[in-house]
């Protein structure tokens, strides 16, 4: 049975409570820090007005990245399910 953990993050300025399974502390935390990290650089790099301006471009580098590994796994399963029926069609020939 998996235990719920109700934990704080601060992101931008502002303090989230969050539920969480116990197993997935450790990989929000990462996430939380890397979102920090993501939105200081922002901060260093562009002008702004407020700090949803730099959460809306982290937002953005995020999905993108997303989408982009998304589509490069349909790729890569394409090639795989390509290579398996190449495979599938020469075990045949060999029967």
């Amino acid at each position: 049975m998996t235990e719920d953990l109700l934990i704080s993050v601060d992101i931008a300025g502002r303090v989230y409570k969050v539920r969480i399974q116990r197993e997935e502390e450790e990989v929000f935390r990462k996430a939380v820090d890397a979102v920090k990290s993501n939105i200081k650089d922002y901060a260093k790099m562009y002008a702004y007005k407020d700090k949803q301006d730099l959460l809306a471009m982290v937002l953005l580098q995020y999905v993108t990245s997303y989408i982009k590994t998304k589509e490069d796994n349909i790729f890569s399963d394409k090639q795989l399910v390509a290579k398996l029926e190449e495979i599938d069609s020469i075990l045949c020939m060999e029967d």
